[in-house]
């Protein structure tokens, strides 16, 4: 039986790697960054959510190609980064993502670190017929369903960044809405955890989102365990085609590149050349 208890309620002092455990059925919310921006998510007040009710395209099925599928984001700052490109244009680079080859368009609407906001899923949705995955930091089945009903076909579910009942219930909410998550990982137990509560698609992430710090090595660690019927992204630390080789050495179905894209002066260029790199089958168990 999970138990939810707070640092403070514990009296315990977690710091580095240990920050990221969960210990004895008891879940820990997250440090630092992470934590700050999940709690900034929990009190937010937002603009209405939408009222999109048409059909939207199968980020899942977009994801399996002969080549690994690039998700391009749509990022104007980061807490890791600063700013990128703060006068980036959600509509314009939804367009010419799906010009140069993407597959998928990740949409930040976090506000306040990432300078995103709800607007922006709509203006991408208006402008490419892409799947558009909704990427904040949802605390609650709720906050899922609002990606719904602005019309994304995806929304990001952090597995530390909630307790194991609500990842739990987020997956089954957004099934039995039609809508299709993205559960990110950044560990072993996490990813045992995400496969345990029955998720289909996963994005192991490099950088660890408490501490901002990226491990090069956690993709080559964690995608080969995804089972071969479970989508795999690689996430975070990658802006060059040796950089997606990389991950197809790993077994990924597909990589989310975010700064180095916004960074990028020619933006059709460096997308074209990361959208062909080969997929590999042969690397991870049936």
């Amino acid at each position: 039986m999970w138990a939810y208890r707070t640092i403070a309620e514990l009296n315990v002092s977690r710091t580095g790697t240990e920050a990221q455990e969960i210990s004895d059925g008891q879940w820990f919310p997250p440090a630092g960054t992470l934590g700050e921006l999940v709690r900034e998510k929990a009190s937010r007040r937002e603009e209405p959510t939408g009222d999109f009710t048409g059909a939207v395209p199968s980020f899942r099925a977009a994801l399996r190609r002969e080549f690994v599928a690039v998700i391009a984001e749509i990022k104007r700052a980061s807490p890791s980064a600063g700013a990128l490109r703060a006068d980036l244009d959600a509509g314009l680079r939804a367009a010419a993502f799906e010009k140069a080859g993407a597959q998928a368009i990740s949409v930040l609407t976090e506000p306040t670190r990432f300078g995103g906001s709800l607007a922006d899923i709509r203006s991408a949705r208006e402008a490419s017929r892409l799947p558009i995955l909704k990427k904040d930091f949802h605390t609650s089945p709720e906050h899922l369903l609002q990606a719904k009903a602005l019309g994304a076909s995806a929304a990001l579910l952090i597995v530390r960044a909630v307790p194991p009942t609500v990842l739990r219930e987020s997956i089954a909410a957004a099934r039995e809405a039609g809508l299709e998550l993205l559960v990110e990982v950044h560990r072993e137990g996490e990813l045992e955890l995400a496969l345990d509560s029955g998720a289909t698609i996963i994005g192991v992430n490099a950088r660890d989102l408490e501490t901002l710090g990226i491990d090069s090595k956690v993709h080559f660690r964690l995608i080969p365990k995804i089972p071969a019927s479970v989508i795999a992204i690689a996430e975070s630390g990658m802006s060059t085609r040796l950089d997606v080789e990389r991950a197809a050495e790993t077994g990924a179905d597909a990589v989310l590149i975010g700064s180095g894209l916004s960074r990028a002066a020619d933006v059709d260029a460096v997308l074209r050349s990361l959208a062909t790199v080969t997929r590999r089958t042969d690397v991870r168990p049936d």
